[in-house]
């Protein structure tokens, strides 16, 4: 197929591009490298700077492109910022989609990939989270996901343009040639490894008496090359719908602390602070959806292999990328 992939410059969408050109595919990348690197870019696909906030910007692009289908990852993510900045976070992940939307209508696209997340569930009523739970979501960001979904809805009803919206648990590890790379990093593993790396001095627990067996909270990852088969498999003509994406296997702080000093043979030190607020417990995803319908499967459901993973690129990589 000729795909169009919004954010194939940032962290998953990077190592996606890389999996849909192994696998034959034709990918242009658009993304305005804000959060994104250049050099994350496979030099196999086509590359367009631009914003979808400027609609002439993204009409020419799908217009020049002519994709079969798109797969939208680019979107603000970083939760705490969205409570501060919520304006930022709805006029780029709703008021931006649907420029992308409109667009795809205009270039006769036919399936569309959204890069949703759990947020949007909030504090779930029951763990693992299926797609039945109700969503309330506690951040401008997971709604400003939460909006763009029902968008979508919208548009399958009323353009034809078909959709499959991945709602992601926490994604980890790395391909061969690409890794996570942040300019503000919030993800436990690539910060855990920092300290490993020499980069930090410590890292931090938020919380140690939640009622969980070693007091922290426990959270599912799933390695990011499986993130991508589900992306790849949801472009089939048959796939319409949402789904979650997880291990469906829960791991607490301290054993991905534990997992990342055992994995890069360092010592990792910890300094405990108070529980953040709204934190849950217990985020945990029930994906038999995504594998009884898209036919997927975790390849890589171990921590350790996750975990390996991301140090082998980040030794590599200490710096993250040049650009």
């Amino acid at each position: 197929m000729n795909v169009l992939v919004t954010g194939g410059a940032g962290y998953i969408g990077s190592v996606f591009v890389e999996q849909l050109l192994d696998a034959g595919h034709a990918v242009t990348v658009f993304d305005n490298l804000s959060e994104g690197h250049r050099s994350a870019v496979d030099p196999r696909a086509t590359f367009v700077l631009g914003d979808f906030n400027d609609r002439d910007v993204i009409h020419h692009a799908l217009a020049t492109a002519r994709p079969e289908a798109v797969v939208h990852f680019a979107a603000h993510a970083l939760v705490g910022e969205s409570m501060t900045n919520p304006s930022k976070y709805f006029r780029n992940n709703v008021g931006g989609g649907i420029n992308l939307l409109d667009a795809c209508v205009a270039s006769g696209v036919r399936k569309f990939v959204f890069s949703s997340t759990c947020a949007t569930y909030g504090p779930p009523d029951r763990v693992p989270m299926d797609e039945d739970l109700p969503q309330r979501p506690i951040n401008p960001y997971g709604e400003s996901k939460l909006m763009f979904e029902k968008v979508l809805s919208w548009y399958r009803q009323l353009h034809g343009l078909d959709f499959v919206a991945f709602r992601y648990f926490n994604a980890a590890g790395a391909s061969r040639n690409f890794g996570e790379h942040h300019r503000i990093e919030t993800h436990i593993i690539p910060n855990v490894l920092q300290v490993a790396l020499g980069k930090r001095p410590h890292c931090e627990i938020y919380g140690t008496d939640y009622p969980t067996p070693d007091g922290t909270c426990i959270r599912d990852y799933i390695h990011i090359a499986d993130l991508g088969a589900a992306h790849i498999l949801a472009l089939e003509p048959h796939a319409s719908g949402f789904y979650n994406l997880g291990n469906g296997e829960g791991f607490s702080v301290r054993q991905v602390i534990d997992v990342c000093s055992r994995i890069s043979g360092k010592a990792i030190p910890v300094v405990e602070k108070p529980r953040r607020p709204g934190d849950p417990p217990r985020l945990i995803a029930a994906a038999q959806r995504a594998k009884q319908q898209l036919g997927w499967s975790p390849r890589f459901p171990r921590l350790e292999d996750i975990v390996a993973t991301a140090w082998d690129w980040h030794q590599r990589h200490p710096d993250g990328y040049p650009d």
